[in-house]
């Protein structure tokens, strides 16, 4: 009697092991770019500086390596689809910045620079013109989702902020 409900769970199990593949892709490709550097505001300001004689943006991204939407956003600025947007519109700058959420930020000072008080989250997506005005205000915190966002979307969305 009490081997009829273990059999019964025992095939449901396999069942579902057979139609999930193990080693299942993510729907988006990762990217592990937000590394610790020396002085992020340099590399900030340096990134103003080939803005300003490019006549370019900078794409300001703000995030960890242990986010799983950080690192999809990333991974959508390395495929070549993105990377020519990126190479021809704007100038990239990836800043590690902790855990914000849990009050172990780190570079917080960088988004205070351009109007954010705060992070809420990662990543962050700021769009910067050459002479420092945040372009994007309204949405630069918004990319907690940023790992079940669309390639169309993400990518119209740059098109659109790129002036």
């Amino acid at each position: 009697m009490h081997r009829t409900p273990l059999l019964l769970l025992a095939s449901l199990s396999l069942a579902a092991c057979a139609t999930v593949p193990e080693t299942a892709a993510p729907a988006h490709p990762e990217a592990r770019p937000y590394a610790v550097t020396k002085n992020p505001m340099g590399e900030v300001d340096a990134a103003l500086a080939r803005a300003s004689e490019r006549g370019t943006r900078v794409l300001l991204v703000m995030g960890g390596n242990w986010c799983h939407d950080s690192r999809a956003l990333a991974g959508w600025l390395e495929t070549p689809r993105f990377a020519e947007l990126v190479e021809s519109k704007y100038e990239l700058v990836y800043v590690n910045v902790g855990l914000p959420q849990t009050g172990d930020g780190h570079n917080l000072d960088i988004a205070q620079r351009f109007g954010l008080e705060e992070l809420p989250g990662t990543p962050n997506l700021l769009v910067v013109t050459a002479d420092g005005t945040l372009v994007n205000a309204d949405t630069a915190t918004t990319w907690r989702n940023a790992a079940s966002r669309s390639e169309d979307a993400i990518y119209e969305e740059l098109v659109g902020l790129a002036g």
